[in-house]
């Protein structure tokens, strides 16, 4: 768990850092950009490849390992000197914490009776909620008081208490019998990279051919992959967990989710800030509702995944996300703050119900001996929808500067509500067990029960 923090807090505060770093290197605010482009890029390319090679050799070594990157990268980033070597030592950084994340769902479940299953999630998305909450207030106090480095430096006692608690407590996991494919490995990685990539461009209005030749890319690849591992037992791109209809569901409703929650998280402090004429710090201050409610309600909606089926919990959610951004988008310029905490408040309610059932059902759905592709797909819905929805939301900017946070907050409300049906289809699919607990104890082996 306090993996998940130390990547949470990496991830939210670079985006209160840029500025700083820009200025501290000399650099412009586009190239600055990097800093964190990289990072995500390495961390999307090889979230699936770290999780197939964590069934391989074992969740807790994998997870430690990602760990120990992950610390020595940070280390590397405060000794940086220029945006080259800060820039290589975060894809290092990225590499790490895609180590770290593809498996850490998967040692939940190995952690937690399965009768608890949902709690133990429901805790993981707490601890991921305070520390994206927390995050922009440490980067804020650190750079108060001292240079930019220093919020690498704050990686290190964190990485090394994780490490030290990962090797006594963490439990070891049987390992798969299959080979690992770096050459399948290296395929997905490709995918995931240059889709990613070739969002971002495309939201940015590079040119068309640049933007074509690199999802052409994507697509040759995943194609590639997808013939390479045709028949596999345990494929990187978890094709055969894909094909379990509640899988399946869960996996778009975690996408379409978390493009509505990206799309939100762009264009709300652009609402705020530019169109409604709220300060920086006050803007900041109405963004706070959000994660402290979700903070709130992420263990609450967790044990309720153990009685009730995360289709009808994450279906009703995503139905008040989407009321909820609808709400915010027809806000008057001159709205209260009570007006907004209230609404950001019914968004981050409606958010949590989804989120922890979520990761139950993706997790139980799955046979245990391939909790590490399920945990990797976990991992790569949630990346996957926060690159779609920040794509989005450029798309948006750049089509009306004014009216560009209002369409995306549109969008967003319009992808909570697909995520939604796709949630309540889980409640049609035959064989959907209506006992969470019952489904994960039968997908526990015996050695792991208990």
């Amino acid at each position: 768990m306090l993996a998940a923090a130390l990547v949470t807090i990496d991830i939210s505060i670079m985006y209160t850092a840029l500025p700083a770093i820009a200025q501290g290197l000399g650099v412009s605010a586009a190239s600055s950009v990097w800093v964190v482009n990289a990072y995500q890029l390495a961390m999307v390319a090889a979230v699936l490849p770290m999780a197939a090679l964590g069934e391989k050799i074992g969740h807790r070594r994998m997870h430690l390992a990602g760990v120990t990157v992950f610390t020595l990268a940070s280390l590397v980033c405060a000794l940086a000197w220029s945006l080259p070597t800060l820039v290589a030592a975060r894809v290092l950084q990225g590499l790490g914490a895609a180590a770290t994340v593809s498996v850490t769902t998967a040692l939940v479940r190995f952690i937690y009776p399965p009768s608890q299953l949902g709690r133990g999630l429901g805790l993981y998305a707490f601890i991921v909620s305070v520390s994206f909450a927390i995050g922009p207030a440490v980067a804020s106090t650190i750079l108060t008081l001292a240079n930019w480095h220093w919020l690498f430096l704050l990686s290190l006692p964190l990485g090394l208490a994780t490490l030290l608690l990962g090797r006594r407590y963490l439990p070891a996991t049987a390992r798969s019998p299959h080979a690992f494919d770096p050459i399948a490995a290296l395929l997905s990685a490709t995918l995931f990279a240059l889709f990613t990539f070739g969002l971002g461009q495309a939201a940015h209005g590079a040119d068309g051919s640049l933007v074509a030749a690199l999802l052409a890319g994507a697509l040759a690849s995943g194609a590639l992959l997808l013939r390479r591992q045709a028949g596999h037992p345990a494929p990187i791109l978890a094709v055969d967990l894909l094909r379990l209809p509640v899988f399946a569901l869960s996996a778009a409703t975690a996408v379409l989710s978390f493009i509505a929650q990206a799309l939100a998280f762009v264009s709300l402090p652009f609402l705020f800030h530019t169109v409604m004429g709220w300060s920086q710090m006050a803007t900041g201050l109405l963004m706070t509702p959000w994660p402290v409610v979700l903070s709130i309600l992420s263990v609450p909606a967790g044990r309720l995944s153990e009685r009730w089926p995360a289709g009808l919990l994450g279906g009703g959610g995503l139905l008040m996300l989407g009321v909820g951004l609808g709400l915010l988008a027809r806000l008057a310029p001159d709205a209260s703050a009570l007006d907004i905490s209230w609404r950001m408040a019914l968004c981050a309610a409606g958010f949590a119900l989804f989120q922890s059932p979520n990761m139950n059902a993706l997790m139980t759905s799955a046979p245990a001996a391939r909790s590490g592709g399920a945990s990797g797909i976990v991992a790569t819905c949630r990346m996957l929808g926060q690159a779609i929805g920040v794509a989005l939301a450029a798309a948006c900017f750049r089509l009306s500067a004014d009216q560009g946070p209002t369409m995306a907050l549109w969008a967003g409300c319009a992808a909570a509500v697909l995520a939604s049906a796709a949630s309540l289809l889980r409640l049609r699919v035959r064989g959907t067990p209506m006992d969470p607990a019952a489904a994960a104890q039968a997908a526990t082996p015996p050695e792991a029960r208990g």
